[in-house]
Order: structure tokens, then C-alpha cells, then sequence
């Protein structure tokens, strides 16, 4: 396929000079009220939530925040697990005028205080006691920050009686102060240094990227009775612009936070589409699998998902073959229909983003009749620049550019893109938006693609050092390698884990301190036979658990393996400054890795 330097696609809307996202909300109770736009879980199953009841909540907790004493711009963080109340405050803190401060839930204590210290939060809304716990920790060093609500303990309840003596036109006020230029969120993402930077989204980049999206995916979002439940976390920009997508569309909203329940949750509230992370999609496959080899019929499966596969493949090629045809439709009523009630049965398209999915998978969701939408974003572009729509699809990529979005490939293969919905730059570090946002507003993604002729773009690898697990979770390497290199027996470290389930790490052992520590414990000093010394693993464990301190438990290292080899500058495994060279090690220690991910 001929490949391009420069695609775009023209722009199919246009920025208003005023409004922000609260906008919507109060848009539906006016000229929608009745609808139920949620369902939020209730005693016996899901109870629904009108546009006018949730504009009602959102006006009452908001009307807290002003009592409270929050002003216009302040930052107000959010501590908490995918739940009704997360969207809840959300909005409620842009109806106060304030900027919301995502902080994922499983973040490390130091972490924590990092994003409150960084981006001068007044307030913070936590989940748990556990939660609380984590900020109260640090609080002492906080200055800026007046107030801790906990969810758990009635947050919302005391928030809607504090603000009881705020009047409605107060509130409108400061929810009108905002227009397209000013702050919505600070979204802190991982830097290749380890400490996250905070990326300013501006409500005109969420009006761009769903005035555009919505429209694109309509299929989604416009449907008789749409409905999505999100189980990824909000504190990602990804389920965040579902979040407002679905809002704005009135598609109907759902949340569940506990994977454990995740089957059960998709089938009592039947979603007629979700976006998820491509672990989940391997994870859905695999349990398929598994059950159908323990109760005898895994070669009935394996059988089906090659012809899911086939009549995928046939689809682009204009049509399956009758053969294929044929045996499809036998395994429609077999297999495939069992398959899509574990997605809750009413599901027809499915989001995927965060990590690549592969076309073999992408291939056998279409093919049982779940079409994988795949596309690629940034925390710094509002989520998707690239999206493939239902009607322009092709397995393998991520999309062309959506409309108003320009794509670029630079001399050493980086893709840059320029569109409204590229965030303006990262909170209070110029240096480091200066590094990846060029004039004319071109950003540099880090990652390294191709664009075909029809401008389908192609992602195929990357050439910043953070890593993407399977899950989605973006892992800054530098801070886990750093940690565990402090340690006395170690000499390098190497921390690994893209596109794979969990991160694991490589370590080798520096001589001189091992070799003491050998006779301090009588062992011998020859390091192919401690290599799988169990004292020494103790030691070397205690010095990943320690790094595991300083990030949150999806980015913590899970297995390490000690390797008997050195890395040098000689070895070509160093740089002169001595910094690792990622892809050397990686090519040398291809098995070692491997194993890591084997049983």
C-alpha cells in the first residue's frame, strides 16, 4: 500500500466563541428531562437517572463547592474508582467554575502527593477511607489544599447541604464564567522521567474532539436506545470523552468499577456498545477457551474462532467465500451467539484503545459480530486523533484522522498531528510542552507510524521509552529501573511489559557487591550458581518491593528474573553515559523476557 508524508481531513466543525461542556447537561433538562440518561446501581439491580434529576445533583453538589469556597480556575482533585458519583462531581465541578484533577485510584502515596502539590489542588473528593488515608499522609506538606470529602462517608450529601443558602443565579454565573479557551482538566500522565506532568485540556478541547466524534461514531452514540458501561478507569482520558460523548448524546450511561463482576454487570445492563482496552477483548477470548476445552469442546471452538476469523478477512476482501458463509452460520447459533451474551448480547460495536489489539483479534470480534473499533490517542490530543468509523474500517490500523485533523510523518518515522483537540501544553512546565508541541501546533506523539494513501495510519512502534501494558496502562520505566538500581547487588535493571499483561524486569548483578555479600554468607562467589540462590532472590525481591513503593499497582513490577550476564559500553548493551540501550537488551534477552510471560 503506497504510504504518504502529510494526510488531513476537513473539518466538520466549528468552535463556538462561547459555551463549555456544562453546557449539555443543562441542555438535556431543559428539552429532554424525562429521558433516563444513567443507570446507577441501586439495591436490586440498576435504577435509572433522568437528565433532570442528574442536573438537579450536579446543580446541588456544585452549589457545596461554591459554600465551600472553591473559586472560578480552582483545582479540585478526584480520588476514585468508576462509579455514578465520579461523573457526578465531574460536572459538578466544572458547574463551580473549577478544573477537575483526575488521580487514578490505585496511585502510590507519593504520587498522590506529587498531583496535589503540582497542581496546587484546594480540594480533593476521595473514594474510600483508604483513599483519605493516602492524602491525609501528606496533607502536612499541602498548603493549597482546604478540604478532604470522602465518597464513602456522604460527600455528595454534606456537599448538597452546604450549599443550600447558594442561589441558582450564583451558580449560573460561575458556571458561565468558562468558555472554550479556559481549563477543564488537568490530566497527569506519565513522564519518561517518572514524575507525571499535568496536560492542560481546555473545554474547547473536549468541544472539538466530541463535535466531531459523536458525529463520526453515530452509530454508537446516536442509536435507539445507545447505552455504555464503562468499567475502564475516568481518571483515563479515554473513558473521560465517553463519559462526555455519552452525556452530550444522552446515550445511556452506566459504571462499573469491580472486573471480578464485569460479565455479570455487561448482562444485567446489556450495553449496546463499550470501549475497552485490548486485555479485556484477550481476556473475554481466553475464558471462552478455557471453558470450552474444560467442557470438551475447545476444538469446536478453536474451529469457530478461524471461521470468525475467515468470514472477518472474506468481508474485506468483498465477501467470505460460501464455504465460509456456510459454516458461519452454523456457528452463529452455536457459538458465537453464547460468546457475545458474555458482552451482554445487545452489544454491536466496541471501542478499543490504549494499547494495539491486533488484527487477529480484531478480526474474530467482527467475525461473531462485535466490530472492534480501534483507534489512537494521547492523554495531550482529548483522547482520539485516528478512529476507525463503521463504515470506513480497516483491521490493523487505527483509523484515518478525524475531521479537522492532520496527520504528519516526520523524517525519522514520528508521527506529529495538529487539530483542536491538541492540548495546549503541560501545567506550569514550559520545557517540557516546548519538547513536543512546535509551532503551528504540531505534537509530537512519540510514537512511530505510517499513513497509507487512503490515510488509514499505522502504528509501529515507539520511540519514547514509556511502556503500554496490555491493559493500558502507560509505565514509565525510568522510575521502577532507577529504584531497583539502588540497590547494593544490582547492577542494571530493565523493566518491561509492552503489550504484555503485567510489568517484569530484567536484573543483573553488580560484581564487586555480590561477591561480598557471597562470603559474608558463605556461598559461593560464582555467579552462574547465584543466579538462582534463594537468599539472594530475598534480596533483590526486597529492593523491587521497594520500587513497587513509588508507583500504583498497575505499574508495579509483578516477576523479575536475575540474569547471569553484564551489560557494559564494551558490550554495546550502555551508551557512554552509560544509559541502557532499551533495544539491544531487549533483542539479547528476547527468551528472558519470554519466560517472564510464560505459565
Amino acid at each position: 500500500m503506497p504510504h504518504v508524508r502529510e494526510y488531513s481531513t476537513p473539518p466538520t466543525f466549528e468552535l463556538p466563541a462561547t459555551g463549555n461542556v456544562t453546557d449539555d447537561v443543562v441542555t438535556n433538562a431543559r428539552d429532554h428531562g424525562s429521558d433516563v440518561v444513567f443507570s446507577r446501581r441501586g439495591a436490586d439491580g440498576w435504577d435509572g437517572v433522568t437528565a433532570a434529576e442528574f442536573h438537579a445533583e450536579v446543580v446541588a453538589v456544585a452549589k457545596g463547592l461554591v459554600a465551600a469556597g472553591i473559586e472560578t480556575g480552582d483545582r479540585v482533585a478526584l480520588i476514585s474508582k468508576t462509579r455514578y458519583e465520579w461523573t457526578l462531581l465531574d460536572y459538578a465541578i466544572w458547574f463551580a467554575g473549577a478544573v477537575t484533577v483526575p488521580i487514578y485510584e490505585t496511585s502510590s502515596t507519593e504520587q498522590v502527593e506529587w498531583i496535589l502539590q503540582d497542581s496546587g489542588a484546594r480540594a480533593v473528593v476521595a473514594e474510600t477511607p483508604d483513599h483519605v488515608a493516602r492524602v491525609a499522609e501528606v496533607r502536612g506538606r499541602l498548603g493549597e489544599l482546604n478540604h478532604v470529602w470522602s465518597i464513602t462517608d456522604n460527600a455528595v450529601d454534606i456537599l448538597t447541604r452546604l450549599g443550600q443558602d447558594i442561589t441558582d443565579e450564583a451558580l449560573e454565573q460561575r458556571r458561565t464564567t468558562a468558555g472554550p479557551g479556559d481549563l477543564a482538566t488537568l490530566i497527569y500522565t506519565s513522564g519518561t522521567t517518572g514524575r507525571p506532568k499535568g496536560c492542560m485540556l481546555t473545554h474547547g478541547n473536549f468541544m472539538v474532539e466530541l463535535g466531531v466524534a459523536v458525529d463520526e461514531l453515530h452509530e454508537l452514540f446516536d442509536s435507539d436506545d445507545a447505552s455504555t458501561l464503562l468499567f475502564l478507569p475516568l481518571a483515563h482520558v479515554f473513558a473521560r470523552i465517553i463519559q462526555v460523548g455519552a452525556v452530550r448524546s444522552r446515550a445511556r450511561l452506566g459504571h462499573s468499577a469491580d472486573i471480578k463482576n464485569l460479565v455479570a454487570d455487561l448482562q444485567a445492563f446489556r450495553p449496546t456498545f463499550v470501549l475497552a482496552v485490548p486485555r479485556v477483548f484477550e481476556k473475554v477470548f481466553n475464558t471462552a477457551s478455557q471453558r470450552a476445552t474444560a467442557d470438551g469442546r475447545g476444538a469446536i471452538f478453536d474451529r469457530a474462532a478461524e471461521v470468525a476469523i475467515a468470514y472477518s478477512r472474506g468481508l474485506d476482501r468483498g465477501k467470505p467465500s460460501l464455504a465460509v458463509r456456510a459454516q458461519h452460520a452454523v456457528f452463529s447459533r452455536l457459538v458465537y451467539g453464547k460468546l457475545r451474551e458474555a458482552l451482554g448480547g445487545r452489544c454491536e460495536f466496541a471501542v478499543s484503545g490504549g494499547a494495539p489489539l491486533g488484527d487477529r483479534l480484531g478480526h474474530f470480534y467482527r467475525g461473531i459480530g462485535v466490530t472492534v473499533l480501534e483507534g489512537y490517542g494521547l492523554t495531550e490530543t482529548t483522547a482520539a486523533l485516528t478512529v476507525n468509523q463503521p463504515d470506513a474500517l480497516k483491521i490493523g490500523t487505527v483509523g484515518r484522522p478525524i475531521p479537522g485533523t492532520a496527520v504528519r510523518v516526520a523524517e525519522d518515522g514520528e508521527l506529529l498531528f495538529r487539530g483542536g483537540q491538541v492540548f495546549t501544553g503541560y501545567w506550569r512546565n514550559d520545557e517540557a510542552t516546548a519538547e513536543v508541541l512546535e509551532d503551528g501546533g504540531w505534537f509530537h506523539t512519540g510514537d512511530v507510524g505510517e499513513v497509507d494513501d487512503e490515510g488509514f495510519v499505522r502504528i509501529t512502534g515507539r520511540k519514547k521509552e514509556i511502556l503500554v501494558t496490555a491493559g493500558g496502562k502507560n509505565v514509565a520505566p525510568a522510575v521502577l529501573e532507577d529504584r531497583v538500581r539502588a540497590h547494593a547487588l544490582v547492577d542494571q535493571c530493565l523493566v518491561v511489559g509492552d503489550g504484555q499483561p503485567f510489568i517484569a524486569a530484567l536484573v543483573t548483578l553488580d560484581r564487586e557487591a555480590v561477591a561480598t555479600w557471597a562470603e559474608q554468607h558463605g556461598k559461593s562467589a560464582r555467579i552462574e550458581a547465584l543466579v538462582d540462590d534463594a537468599d539472594l532472590h530475598a534480596a533483590i525481591e526486597a529492593a523491587v518491593e521497594d520500587a513497587n513503593k513509588a508507583v500504583s499497582k498497575a505499574e508495579a513490577i509483578r516477576k523479575f528474573r536475575i540474569l547471569p550476564d553484564e551489560w557494559t559500553e564494551e558490550g554495546g548493551q550502555l551508551t557512554p553515559s552509560l544509559k541502557l540501550k532499551r533495544n539491544v537488551v531487549m533483542r539479547e534477552n528476547k527468551d528472558d523476557v519470554a519466560a517472564l510471560y510464560l505459565g
